[in-house]
């Protein structure tokens, strides 16, 4: 019988510490990677969730830079924190570009604009006092059909994130909200996935188009 226990533990407790750590599986994959073939140093790191995870082609995309992804798909600026020495700091970049926040406010209907811009200076003040020299841009949060009810706490999120930034140097904000609306000043459709929440290539053409004038050289 206690042999019998100590199996069903041992069976049990790696599946209990990942409920305890949100994306674990995704985050030991990267630390994995970079000690099986090191990334280079100085680079451009993409940062957030799932809109970057897809971006299957996104060095192809940006030839002319040194990208990494370490993006993973549902997280929240909650998760970016939690998880910063492990997807950031290793890599030493000379530029982190961030796409999150969304997911926090589709989480939960009492997650406010507060709670996300707080989150997001948390998140920039713990790069910023490790990586002083470091650039920030922040792609703003997106606008997509299946989340079009939270449209007006994206828009003030976004805006909110926006003016922190623009108090700090070597800062940048890309705007993708208004270039992905239609002329009804809808998002449109033909840009996204069946699950109108994911970009196609046309999407992220409009993606590449804005952001490429932010990269550092």
């Amino acid at each position: 019988m206690k042999r019998s226990l100590f199996v069903i533990l041992i069976f049990f407790i790696p599946f209990l510490n990942g409920l305890g750590q949100p994306f674990i599986h995704d985050v030991n994959k990267f630390i994995e990677q970079d000690r099986l073939n090191p990334p280079p140093q100085n680079a451009i790191l993409f940062i957030g969730s799932s809109s970057f995870t897809m971006w299957y082609d996104l060095q192809e995309q940006f030839t002319d830079y040194v990208i990494i992804n370490r993006a993973f798909g549902g997280s929240t600026l909650e998760d970016q924190i939690r998880y910063v020495n492990d997807i950031v700091f290793p890599h030493s970049p000379k530029q982190i570009v961030i796409y999150c926040g969304e997911n926090d406010f589709a989480s939960s209907d009492t997650i406010t604009v507060d709670i996300v811009t707080l989150r997001f200076i948390t998140l920039f003040n713990l790069i910023t006092e490790r990586l002083p020299n470091v650039m920030v841009a922040y792609v703003s949060m997106k606008p997509s059909p299946s989340r079009w009810h939270l449209a007006n706490k994206f828009m003030a999120g976004n805006n909110n994130i926006k003016a922190f930034l623009e108090s700090k140097p070597n800062t940048s904000y890309i705007n993708i909200w208004e270039p992905m609306l239609n002329k009804m000043g809808v998002p449109e459709k033909s840009i996204f996935l069946e699950d109108m929440l994911h970009m196609n290539k046309n999407g992220y053409e409009i993606w590449k188009k804005e952001i490429q004038p932010h990269l550092l050289k």
